[in-house]
């Protein structure tokens, strides 16, 4: 089994699905299980300082953390908020998904974001992208997907509306000359 954790699932063109449609998504967790991952191009038209305001977080107006748009991390649990986020030694909660990036789910961190005490580098989500065992190499060997081993330029650097190009980019295409006829040579 191929292991796409710490990875990019670029969505193929030919993808039709309304949800993943031209996506990016970065692969938190993969095992025999099933995946877990977060779309990080798909912007709510919620912003960070909105969702602090939501679960009773007071933000200091001054912060740019709170300008920041949530994402639409997934269709599961969409209630679930997921924070992506340069690494810092003070997040206990935190988990180092690779040596740039790390992932939380802990309050804390959202507050922190709200004083400018937070990550240099964060992206929010609300909800994520699931597969079961086997789904996800079933859809990546029906060409539904491209993958790519994660860039935290991208994840975090990069305008949200070029993230889909540039991760293609990285595999030295154009993903708008790809063709959406599919077959295996």
């Amino acid at each position: 089994m191929d292991n796409f954790e710490n990875h990019f699932l670029i969505a193929m063109p030919s993808l039709n699905d309304p949800f993943f449609h031209r996506t990016v998504t970065y692969i938190c967790e993969h095992n025999k299980d099933g995946a877990m991952g977060l779309i990080i191009n798909q912007p709510t038209n919620l912003t960070v300082s909105e969702l602090l305001e939501q679960i009773k977080i007071e933000i200091n107006d001054k912060t740019q953390a709170g300008k920041a748009p949530v994402f639409s991390g997934g269709p599961v649990q969409t209630d679930r908020g997921f924070v992506l986020h340069s690494p810092q030694e003070c997040w206990n909660s935190s988990l180092q998904l690779s040596g740039d990036i790390m992932i939380t789910t802990s309050k804390d961190i959202l507050a922190s974001l709200a004083s400018e005490q937070g990550p240099n580098k964060f992206l929010v989500t609300l909800g994520y992208a699931g597969w079961g065992a086997g789904q996800l190499e079933k859809e990546i060997a029906e060409n539904s997907w491209l993958t790519l081993p994660a860039d935290s330029e991208i994840l975090f650097d990069t305008p949200t509306k070029d993230k889909y190009e540039k991760a293609a980019e990285k595999l030295g295409i154009n993903i708008w000359q790809v063709s959406n006829d599919v077959g295996h040579a």
